[in-house]
């Protein structure tokens, strides 16, 4: 195939995926905001927030495998030309998102003062993150609702539809922060218990736009007329299930990865988490790009054009390498620009430097991997895009960085490097996988 994407296909891919990039970039401005509005509180209460932060994604991970399902039904639908019930996989996302997510925050909201402790030793930070993660639980389901949303409006070419909402659930998330952590407005001081509650309060308002947006907008697609047959539902589960098991092992494989490099030393921990935040920065361009992906291919193979699906993957993969590769530039050329907003001791500043410039060396790669394998998904492909995922990342990764970091005590230099190897064979893998078109014959 050609290096070019034609300019039409080259607007669509970029005018679904910026969107897409857009929302998934302020998700962590949600976490973000807290830990800055916080950060005034005290060194406890900021760990505490962001320990609650990461706990919150931690422990939903599992069910927001929900929007990979919707969005690889209702693409194949809008491909099919079945219009009258596109948002039918919606509506059984829904009711999952609700059947699943209530019991399951309940029981967490209930054990989280006996599960904190295990994170943290400091009696302050425990005290403050267990308020502050039980109020985020609260909005688990709401969570997983948007979550569904968003796979819902990438499937059927309306990714910017929820911007807004976006906009509006920052804002609303900064408002209540001012007045419920520092008791503005005759409010009482909740201090990091009330960032927890604005945000679950702003994850809320963000679910009842949605099913404003849904009302307004497609209620002539099925939306909320009716409960998704047995069938529905069982696509759903077969969908769903590995993507969010994926995703729960994905975070808790980077949580680990961060704690054997700790083990080697408190500096080489410090210049992880500056690397991995900044990593984050250049995974999410090729995650949207990848959603994108998902979507162009799963309404092709709805279409039954097989050929085309195959083709969207490629050429959306191409242009997010180049885009990506773009943004890499300052992490490969200049990485102390980039590293020293963050780190201010020379000695962790210098360790970092290497393991960020090979980092952004790969990452274009990594890029077309991260592309193919959201492609895989769309395709309804998610068991083996899980099973590759996890496996690589347990079963290679993992052992490897333990034995070279806490067992040989290696270099930073080598622990990243074990982490871009993983993940350049990660990319190899999905390579082969979209290639050998073994997705294009699954039913959805």
């Amino acid at each position: 195939m050609g290096l070019l994407v034609a300019p039409a296909r080259r607007r669509r891919i970029f005018g679904l995926a910026l969107p897409i990039i857009g929302g998934m970039v302020s998700q962590n401005v949600l976490n973000l905001v807290d830990t800055g509005m916080v950060g005034t509180l005290g060194d406890e209460a900021l760990f505490a927030v962001g320990l609650g932060g990461f706990l919150n994604f931690l422990l939903s991970a599992a069910i927001l495998g929900l929007g990979a399902g919707v969005q690889a039904m209702a693409a194949r639908r809008v491909g099919e030309g079945r219009h009258e019930s596109v948002a039918v996989p919606l509506n059984g996302g829904l009711l999952l998102a609700a059947l699943a997510a209530v019991p399951l925050s309940a029981g967490l909201i209930t054990l989280a003062p006996h599960f904190v402790p295990w994170f943290s030793d400091d009696a302050a930070v425990v005290a403050a993150c267990t308020p502050y993660l039980q109020v985020r639980l609260v909005a688990m389901a709401a969570m997983a609702a948007n979550v569904s949303f968003r796979g819902f409006w990438n499937a059927t070419d309306r990714s910017a539809l929820y911007m807004g909402t976006l906009v509006v659930m920052h804002a609303v998330n900064i408002g209540l922060n001012w007045v419920l952590i520092f008791g503005n407005l005759g409010a009482p001081a909740l201090g990091s218990t009330g960032a927890g509650v604005a945000s679950a309060i702003a994850t809320w308002i963000g679910t009842f736009s949605y099913v404003v947006l849904g009302a307004r907008l497609t209620r002539g697609e099925g939306f909320l007329r009716g409960l998704p047959d047995r069938e529905t539902l069982r696509t759903m589960l077969r969908l769903s299930v590995p993507a969010g098991t994926q995703q729960l092992f994905y975070a808790g494989g980077i949580t680990l990865f961060i704690t054997f490099i700790g083990r080697v030393g408190t500096a080489h921990a410090a210049a992880s988490k500056v690397i991995s935040d900044l990593m984050l920065l250049g995974i999410l361009p090729g995650l949207g790009f990848g959603r994108a992906a998902a979507s162009r291919g799963g309404q092709a193979l709805g279409r039954g054009e097989a050929d085309d699906a195959e083709r969207w993957g490629w050429e959306v993969a191409r242009l997010a390498a180049l885009t990506v590769g773009l943004l890499s530039l300052p992490a490969i050329l200049v990485p102390d620009s980039l590293l020293s907003v963050f780190l201010h001791d020379e000695e962790t500043l210098a360790l970092a430097r290497g393991p960020l410039r090979l980092v952004g060396l790969f990452l274009a790669t990594d890029t077309i991997g991260s592309v193919l394998q959201n492609a895989c998904v769309g395709a309804g492909d998610t068991r083996r895009a899980m099973q590759v995922s996890v496996t690589l990342q347990w079963l290679l990764l993992l052992p490897l960085v333990y034995v070279l970091g806490p067992v040989l005590g290696a270099s930073l230099l080598v622990l990243w490097g074990a982490n871009v190897l993983y993940r350049q064979l990660q990319t190899g893998v999905f390579v082969a996988l979209w290639r050998r078109g073994s997705w294009k014959r699954i039913e959805v």
